[in-house]
């Protein structure tokens, strides 16, 4: 066995059995958006933003999921840009303008540290409206640093629920020589978000609701177009 697989393991069962109450209540949450035919929006920055991209449009995945992409989130247009874009105060707004979202949607916020001003300006902006706010964070970090934002507030302050992705200051898991390495947040955050939409799933289909789900593109079976028609127009990236 490899020692990064022997880390990712033991951190699995570790928030699965940690987290188990927050997770319960979340599924709880995306099951309600099934039932009710509401969205649930994602968002992250940086490499945060790939574990909404993990519930769009997928095969397996939810048909009512809108993940909130924008390029000054991600590295698409330089590494150092995004990293600075994700500190700047009003950003968050200005995507938000770009999605169509009602006080009845989910918003799922994905920050590791929790800091920066778009993911807290994001939560705060979903509160305003009205929607449920699940934030997936680790406490560990967020607790060790001071917000970078100008309320002193983070992430996990803001939202209804909180999810600890339980990954350590730094995002390593293992020692090489003098360096620290092993990053746990990506897979952390896919295994979570997953075990909401596979538990909502099931809380949904025992209230005899219609499952919205995405069969993968490269079989002959697929119907993912009904989909597509169905929520074109409140999900933007289709």
């Amino acid at each position: 066995m490899f020692e990064y697989s022997n880390c990712v393991l033991a951190h699995l069962e570790r928030v699965a059995d940690t987290q188990r109450t927050a997770l319960e209540a979340a599924a709880r949450q995306v099951a309600r958006t099934i039932v009710e035919d509401r969205i649930i929006h994602t968002f992250g920055t940086g490499h945060s933003h790939m574990i909404g991209v993990e519930m769009f449009t997928r095969a397996g995945g939810l048909g009512n999921v809108n993940a909130m992409l924008d390029s000054t989130v991600t590295a698409i247009e330089g590494a150092r840009r995004s990293a600075a874009a994700e500190r700047i105060s009003g950003m968050a707004e200005l995507i938000w303008d770009e999605h169509v979202i009602a006080p009845e949607d989910l918003m799922i916020i994905i920050s590791n540290s929790g800091r920066n001003a778009m993911p807290i300006e994001m939560a705060m902006k979903a509160r305003s409206y009205g929607l449920f706010t699940i934030a997936v964070t680790s406490m560990q970090h967020s607790l060790l640093y001071e917000s970078r934002h100008s309320s002193g507030r983070k992430l996990y302050e803001l939202a209804d629920l909180v999810i600890d992705n339980c990954v350590p200051p730094g995002d390593v898991s293992m020692q090489v020589g003098s360096i620290r390495t092993g990053p746990l947040t990506s897979v952390t955050g896919m295994f979570i978000v997953n075990i909401l939409l596979t538990e909502g799933l099931k809380l949904a289909h025992a209230q005899g609701a219609d499952l919205p789900v995405y069969r993968s593109q490269n079989t002959d079976e697929t119907e993912n177009e009904i989909l597509f028609e169905r929520y074109k127009g409140r999900v933007k990236h289709i």
